[in-house]
């Protein structure tokens, strides 16, 4: 994770709206469906989008309606959308924007959060997490059918499948899909040419991964499953840094029985407190050390933090729309905002932050005492990490 903590001052705290911002994103998109441009249509295409950020954004917004009942404020109006929006309008509004131009605006704000130096030294630092979580969906929300409820029943869910720069701590590539969906199957169509991955247990079970993902020109780090049939041809030397790290033992191995057997691959076995880990890369020792292999994969933890706090801070344990394409325009919204506030602040705010943030766009707290809040928190964070080291 990027240690930057910059310090806002008080002009940029003035001057910065999120809505504004989001706005700005969105002049580069062409918008496609002819419906918009009907001059009898009362609700745009760009008042429509920022209403439902704003809807996600406000925690006093926790339905659809109360958004709607919203937009007949005069400041409402004056900043987000030019005219009131009734319910049926905001319901229909959802099937004619494509998700795709959300993807855009995603994709190219957080191209802007700095990524690793240009350091050939540095190269293994350009990895991505991979993983999936799931939201739970409302029961009338059939498109989301999933199984896996208790005692093996269905409910119904939607799963947000994610690509996290381990580096700069930014979420780089998403798509949202039901429950059902196969992780791997949806890694597999996002991966791209000369990329590295991490990934659990879930991804290094099916072996003939690894050789499609050679092919493709990626490399990867990946948790093995403890039954995994492990065919060892080649032992590799473990250095005392290596050690320190954490491993006991490397290899050069194939993975499976003879009839479903992987590539040449290198395993590598790891022995902490609590747990013992097998994990697997197709590079060699020269291109990334044991010791670099264990750091890539505790840095894989950050995803999970990353979704629990999408959930629990960004409120995305509710539904503005329950339609497939309004749902996905919803966990895009979302993502941007995660976006938004990084470029901000140089990090992503925890959850003092992003109240005291709220309670300034409400008008509750001044741009002073934003500035001092802020600074508190990051100097407090900084605190922590110094008494971890």
């Amino acid at each position: 994770m990027a240690d930057v903590d910059p310090l806002v001052s008080e002009k940029e705290l003035h001057q910065w709206k999120l809505l504004v911002e989001f706005r700005e994103a969105l002049r580069g998109v062409e918008v496609s469906h002819p419906s918009f441009q009907d001059r009898r249509r009362r609700l745009q295409y760009a008042d429509y989008l920022a209403l439902f950020l704003f809807g996600l954004f406000n925690p006093a917004i926790k339905t659809t309606r109360a958004l709607c009942s919203a937009s007949q404020l005069e400041r409402v109006r004056r900043e987000i959308c030019d005219e009131p929006v009734s319910l049926g309008s905001f319901s229909e509004a959802q099937q004619l924007v494509d998700p795709a131009h959300l993807e855009q605006v995603f994709g190219d704000l957080a191209s802007r959060i700095p990524g690793p130096p240009n350091d050939p030294a540095l190269a293994w630092q350009q990895w991505f997490a991979r993983d999936s979580s799931l939201f739970a969906a409302l029961p009338r929300m059939t498109w989301a059918l999933y199984g896996g409820g208790r005692a093996g029943g269905l409910n119904h869910a939607v799963r947000l499948h994610l690509n996290l720069h381990v580096w700069a701590d930014k979420p780089a590539l998403a798509q949202i899909t039901p429950g059902r969906v196969c992780e791997r199957k949806s890694w597999e169509e996002q991966w791209e040419k000369g990329a590295g991955y991490l990934g659990d247990r879930y991804f290094g079970k099916n072996f003939q991964l690894f050789g499609k993902l050679q092919r493709q020109g990626c490399h990867y780090v990946v948790r093995l499953i403890e039954e995994a049939t492990i065919n060892v041809e080649e032992a590799i030397a473990v250095r005392p840094e290596d050690r320190a790290a954490g491993v006991v033992r490397q290899a050069w191995a194939t993975l499976g029985t003879e009839e479903h057997r992987s590539i040449r691959l290198r395993v590598v076995w790891i022995e902490g407190r609590d747990s013992a880990l097998m994990l697997v890369t197709n590079l060699t020792p020269e291109q990334l050390s044991a010791e670099l292999v264990s750091l890539l994969y505790r840095r894989r933890w950050q995803i999970e933090c990353y979704f629990r706090w999408l959930k629990c801070l960004l409120g995305c344990r509710h539904w503005l729309a329950e339609s497939q394409r309004g749902v996905t325009l919803q966990l895009y919204l979302a993502l941007i905002a995660s976006v938004l506030l990084q470029l901000f602040l140089g990090r992503r705010p925890n959850k003092r932050m992003l109240e005291l943030l709220q309670l300034h766009q409400m008008g509750w707290a001044t741009t002073a005492e934003l500035t001092a809040g802020i600074q508190r928190e990051q100097e407090r964070e900084n605190r922590r990490k110094k008494s971890r080291a």
